[in-house]
């Protein structure tokens, strides 16, 4: 284990940001707090879907869809949704995506991005991933418009937060070989400047939540999570075996996370995505009962790290009606119960005790099993 990881999280941040926004979200341990993160990739929701959004979550992220070729644009598209989600459930708390460093395309928003605004390398070349290009954080004109996109959210779509993607893409390793260590330095302090603006436009009771986290004090993720109210572990685990020592590292993090009162969001994988593109030739069915069949592992492992405001998240996609948020898990209807106390770790094996379930893992083997009582 890196030394590093043994740092408590509340070392790192100021006691006063320990308290956060995420009181603001329903959660109890009746069952698996689970979230939902999803875009809508035809002109509305169905009543069907907006209907199961209402009844399973109380936590949901919207993401960009296709919801220009009616509604005009990936905001009023949003906004539309929020209403339908909230005259079925008040409680729920719907965040707003928004991409912290890619420039993607769909949204009102980009007919305002600063000219001159995207990001060049080193030898002036304009960067790119994918169709998109990244934002040049370090440009003040491109912060302002950023955070005020993201308070419009808030203040005129009805968003109850935002989600702030893409933490760190600027440290890649493949970002490094065409920007100067100085101009990832300007890049972070920008993305930092830029979520303590949208902090303070949207207020303390809206929920920030960042994908990425860190306990490196050097890392921008963990700078942020000073200001956010919690964060997304996008990658946490997958029923496909991985590197044992890796997740070790993840669970001893997440559990500091979990700990210090921020809100998390663990988001795990069945074992296949959407870029499996042999299993995305099978049917909904059969993907369906293969991700029901996996669950188990991925799930044990969110159960040892859980604490208040944490939630689980598990689908093989996000965008599109056939992402697995639509789909039914026993075990997420279960009762659970508060933990009876802290996981147990004996070399690669671990154990968890709440109220009607007993959790066994075994990294070594990847294996876990539930006991539900």
């Amino acid at each position: 284990m890196k030394k590093l990881l043994k740092i408590s999280l509340a070392l790192l941040l100021p006691s006063s940001v320990l308290v956060s926004a995420a009181q603001n979200v329903p959660f109890d341990w009746d069952t698996v707090p689970v979230y939902a993160h999803l875009a809508n990739m035809s002109d509305d929701f169905t009543p069907e879907q907006l209907d199961f959004l209402a009844e399973n979550f109380d936590l949901i992220t919207i993401e960009k869809g296709h919801a220009k070729r009616k509604h005009g644009s990936t905001e009023k598209g949003f906004a539309l949704a929020v209403d339908e989600i909230k005259k079925r459930n008040p409680e729920a708390k719907v965040l707003f995506y928004w991409n912290s460093s890619i420039k993607i395309g769909g949204y009102d928003a980009i007919d305002d991005f600063p000219q001159d605004g995207e990001l060049l390398s080193k030898d002036g070349e304009l960067l790119r991933i994918f169709s998109s290009t990244f934002s040049d954080l370090s440009q003040p004109e491109v912060q302002r418009w950023w955070s005020d996109t993201a308070s419009r959210a808030v203040h005129e779509l009805g968003a109850d937060g935002v989600f702030i993607d893409a933490i760190g893409k600027f440290s890649n390793h493949r970002r490094r070989k065409v920007l100067t260590p100085e101009k990832i330095e300007a890049l972070n302090n920008g993305l930092c400047a830029m979520v303590e603006e949208t902090r303070r436009q949207v207020g303390s009771s809206s929920i920030l939540i960042q994908n990425g986290v860190s306990m490196d004090p050097e890392n921008v993720g963990a700078r942020l999570l000073q200001v956010t109210d919690g964060a997304m572990k996008e990658h946490f685990v997958s029923a496909k075996p991985g590197k044992k020592e890796a997740l070790a590292e993840d669970i001893e993090v997440l559990q500091a996370i979990a700990k210090s009162g921020k809100l998390l969001v663990i988001k795990a994988w069945p074992g296949f995505d959407w870029r499996d593109k042999e299993i995305m030739q099978i049917s909904r069915e059969e993907r369906i009962q293969m991700a029901r069949e996996a669950i188990t592992f991925p799930l044990a492992c969110y159960l040892l790290v859980a604490e208040a405001y944490s939630y689980f998240c598990y689908t093989w996609s996000y965008q599109g009606n056939d992402t697995g948020t639509f789909v039914t898990y026993p075990e997420f209807d279960k009762p659970l119960g508060p933990p009876l106390g802290d996981a147990q770790r004996n070399g690669w094996k671990y154990t968890r005790d709440f109220a009607h379930a007993s959790v066994f893992v075994d990294l070594e083997t990847w294996s876990a099993s539930i006991d539900w009582k």
